[in-house]
């Protein structure tokens, strides 16, 4: 199936849960793309528990780690699971809350003017081929829809080196660049 992004900002292939984590962008183009990773509890995948984080609705008290994160108004545009499953949180016309604090090439608050997109994963364990296949045909998606982005793809440890580590040492650069043909 092709990948296609609707006139709402939706893409096809993904299933939509829609967060209300989010708020209208400033006029300006979408111009970056902000690779993530999750895990919740951290280093543990599957089930619904970043959907519920996402969505403002994990138990503090199902894991002892959701007290310190459930109060947060967290979201990202789509999180790629282990399974290649695509799921869609924000519009891309919207500004997800995925980057905080941030700087990309001088430009400070990368919400503004980036797609924010979640692998679910960890700093040190590897990706699974089918991540990076579905990140690859995403990001090509999004520089078609949106030319701005060009090769502006970046990790969130590069726009906030001060507190975030991720997508983390175990993404492997090299084999993205090549799968979209940048090497």
């Amino acid at each position: 199936m092709s990948l296609l992004i609707s006139d709402d900002g939706w893409l096809n292939v993904a299933r939509r849960c829609p967060s209300p984590n989010y708020n209208p962008r400033p006029q300006t183009p979408i111009s970056l793309v902000v690779v993530h990773n999750i895990s919740l509890p951290p280093q543990q995948f599957g089930g619904a528990y970043i959907e519920q984080l996402f969505t403002n609705c994990l138990n503090p008290n199902e894991h002892p780690y959701f007290a310190q994160i459930a109060h947060l108004q967290v979201s990202a545009h789509l999180l790629i699971r282990r399974s290649g499953e695509v799921v869609q949180f924000v519009s891309f016309l919207h500004r997800a809350w995925h980057a905080g604090a941030s700087n990309y090439l001088g430009r400070e608050n990368c919400n503004d003017f980036s797609v924010g997109i979640e692998l679910e994963g960890a700093d040190d364990i590897a990706y699974e081929d089918v991540q990076y296949q579905q990140l690859a045909m995403i990001v090509q998606t999004l520089q078609q829809h949106y030319p701005s982005i060009a090769q502006h793809i970046t990790g969130h440890s590069d726009i906030a080196p001060q507190r975030k580590t991720d997508p983390g040492d175990a993404f492997d650069w090299s084999r993205f660049w090549q799968l979209i043909g940048q090497e």
